[in-house]
Order: C-alpha cells, then sequence, then structure tokens
C-alpha cells in the first residue's frame, strides 16, 4: 500500500535532496563550533550561520541579515518576543485563531499581570481588522497574530494589520508566519512587520530544531533577551550583549541545522516561492471540489484554496477524528492529524472544541493525484 503524506503543517516530508547534502557536508567538512575558536573550520561554521541568516533576510525582504536571529524553531522566537517585551500593566492583543505558541506565553503573561485582549473571528477563522483597532489602547505595547491558521489554513489580512499597527505609537507587531514561510510571500518591509517568527521544518524545507526571528532595528532595546549565557562574543564581559543577534544567541547554535535550512531556502528561491504556492493551491483546490459532494463532511474554514494555505480541517459525521485518522492511516496508507491541532483557541472559534478535527495539510511533494485519493479515502470510510 502506497503511504500518502498529509501532515506537513506539523513538518513537512520529504525534504530536497539538498538539505541532507548541506548537513552531511557540514558535519563532514566542518563540523565545528562558529564563533568559539579561531581556526579555520570554525571560521567556515561561522559563514555558514551567516548564509543562513542571508538566504532568510533574502526570502522576507529583510535589509540586514544581522538582524535574523537563528533560533531552534518559532516556539522559542514567539517566547522572546512575549517574554521579553511584555511586563504587568501592558496591554497586548492577539487574534482567537492563535497556536499555543502564542497563547500559552500570553495567558502566563496575563496571569502576571499583562492586560489581555483576544479579538474573536468569523466562523471560518477570520479576522476583521476593525475589530481589532477598536481593541487598541493608550498602553498597547504589542499585537501579535497569526499569517495562517494552522488548523484551517485561513490567511489573515497582515498587511492591513500591519498599516494599522504602524500607525500607533510605541505598538510593535509580531507575526507567527510558522505555517507561511515558504509557502506564501512575505515581505516586512511592505507588511509593516516589526517582528517575524519563523520556524525551519516546515514549508521553509529545513531540518527540525531550526527557525528564525527577525527584528526591526532598535527594537531590541525593547525586548529582554530568553536566555543568557556564552556566545562567541565580548567574553572579556559577564553581562550579556546588547546587539543583535548575539543578545538572544546564548550557547552552541545548531549550525548542522542551519545548513539545512539555508539549503531549503535556497530549494524555495530555486523553484520560486509562486511555483510552490499554485502548486499547493491546485492541490487544495482539487480536495475540497470533491468534497462539496458529501453531505456527510464538513469542512471548516473558507474551503477557497485562494483564501487558505495547503491545510484543510474537517469532521465526518458519527465518526470522532482519532478514528478516522486511524482508518485513513491503516487501511489507505494517509497519514494525517487529528484532535487539536495544539491550537484550542481556534477550535473554540469554530465550534469544534473539544473534539477537534481531522487535519489534511498537503505540500510542494504531493502529487495532484494525492487529493483525489485522500478524497476516496474519505468516501470510503462512509460507505465503512
Amino acid at each position: 500500500m502506497k503511504t500518502i503524506y498529509l501532515d506537513n503543517a506539523a513538518t513537512s516530508f520529504p525534504k530536497p535532496p539538498g538539505m541532507m547534502e548541506a548537513m552531511n557536508s557540514f558535519q563532514r567538512d566542518i563540523g565545528a563550533n562558529p564563533g568559539r575558536s579561531g581556526h579555520g573550520r570554525s571560521i567556515d561554521a561561522g559563514r555558514v550561520m551567516y548564509e543562513a541568516r542571508e538566504a532568510l533576510a533574502g526570502l522576507f525582504n529583510i535589509d540586514d541579515p544581522l538582524s535574523v536571529v537563528l533560533t531552534k524553531n518559532s516556539t522559542e522566537a514567539l517566547n522572546i518576543v512575549l517574554l521579553g517585551a511584555l511586563a504587568p500593566g501592558d496591554h497586548v492583543v492577539t487574534t482567537g485563531m492563535e497556536h499555543n505558541s502564542v497563547m500559552r506565553p500570553l495567558r502566563y503573561l496575563a496571569s502576571r499581570g499583562v492586560d489581555l485582549s483576544v479579538i474573536e473571528c468569523s466562523p471560518q477563522g477570520d479576522l476583521d481588522p476593525a475589530d481589532l483597532q477598536k481593541a487598541l489602547r493608550k498602553n498597547t505595547k504589542l499585537v501579535v497574530m497569526t499569517h495562517a491558521s494552522n488548523v484551517t489554513g485561513t490567511i489573515q489580512p497582515v498587511a492591513e494589520v500591519g498599516r494599522m499597527v504602524r500607525q500607533r505609537d510605541g505598538v510593535m507587531f509580531c507575526v507567527d508566519a510558522a505555517q507561511t514561510a515558504g509557502a506564501l510571500p512575505i515581505d516586512v518591509e511592505d507588511m509593516n512587520i516589526d517582528l517575524l517568527a519563523v520556524t525551519g521544518h516546515k514549508s521553509l524545507f529545513g531540518p527540525q530544531g531550526t527557525g528564525a526571528l527577525y527584528i526591526r532595528r532598535g527594537l531590541e532595546k525593547r525586548i529582554a533577551p530568553l536566555m543568557m549565557g556564552g556566545t562567541g562574543s565580548r567574553s572579556e564581559f559577564e553581562i550579556q550583549p546588547d546587539f543583535l543577534p548575539d543578545k538572544y544567541e546564548s550557547g552552541t547554535p545548531n549550525a548542522l541545522g542551519f545548513a539545512g535550512l539555508c539549503a531549503g531556502v535556497q530549494f524555495i528561491v530555486g523553484q520560486s516561492l509562486r511555483a510552490i504556492r499554485e502548486k499547493e493551491k491546485l492541490i487544495t483546490a482539487a480536495f475540497l471540489q470533491r468534497m462539496e459532494g458529501c453531505p456527510d463532511v464538513t469542512v471548516y474554514g473558507p474551503a477557497e484554496a485562494d483564501r487558505q494555505t495547503a491545510v484543510v480541517s474537517f469532521n465526518v459525521r458519527n465518526v470522532t477524528p482519532s478514528d478516522a485518522a486511524l482508518y485513513f492511516e491503516e487501511e489507505c496508507g494517509i497519514l494525517c492529524r487529528p484532535g487539536l491541532h495544539c491550537a484550542p483557541a481556534a477550535h473554540r472559534t469554530l465550534g469544534t472544541f473539544p473534539q477537534g478535527t481531522v487535519r489534511f495539510s498537503f505540500g510542494f511533494f504531493n502529487a495532484p493525484g494525492d487529493a483525489d485519493a485522500a478524497a476516496e479515502a474519505i468516501r470510503d470510510l462512509l460507505k465503512g
């Protein structure tokens, strides 16, 4: 039985061959600690790290690669922002479609005196920017929101919100692009993004354990580091460096992983982001079209390929998400994810809490026929 991987929203699979080649090359030919020694291999390792920053900066129209902080995932990047920028008495605004990587730090901060506003979204997961604008106050310090939902794929009006926030003095705008970096165009200047959190192992085609945080120049003065320690710089001082990116990069980095991430970004550039998006839209649209004739299947979110990423959540009448996912794997060879997807706020918005949904998340390496196979698996489940 052929295996069809439809869990790309959790982590993309397979990866481009160049990713593994870059990691093998690093470990075989370099293998040293970047910035921690003066010998040639350490310098080569530092160059690999810088090339990863350059690749990410180019993809997101960031003018200075040193504004790209390399992290282990988007969750770490978001924690740097949320725990480092907010203090009791500050006001922060977010939406009802967020992942727990945003909601859990914010709930923690709210329990310690940070004022939190969660803006409701439509049952399809859409945010009305006017609702968010009404929530802004004199003491608002940060607006943080997802670019696209990991549950429904709903693409949010980030650029419109960015323009709105930029007009407010002292308010920072942070975007969680875990689901969109490498899948949708992101321009931090055009979209007025101050802080961009990305993960490397999804649509950027890097390995797990890689991610990044873009910090607009000057804002590092307003964000405390999440962790402190050795950075390979200013070793004569026992206080943390205050400059980018060192302020946020303590400890030996995952240079091996960032060699792979750099190769993943280079693959995207080689294919073109537009071509990747068009292929994923084609597969998503084909699947959604097949679902239109299934009255016993409820699809959540926009159900329009133009308005979402290649993520589709659904439920089958009288079948729990976990039972459906087990059937799809054992009987059809389809790997997917059931449940709440670490986003209970989004499922409350959709009305699918606490059961959750089944999520099929397509990717660039899926074949167009995988959409037909996925739809046929649902029809077989209904027959059974």
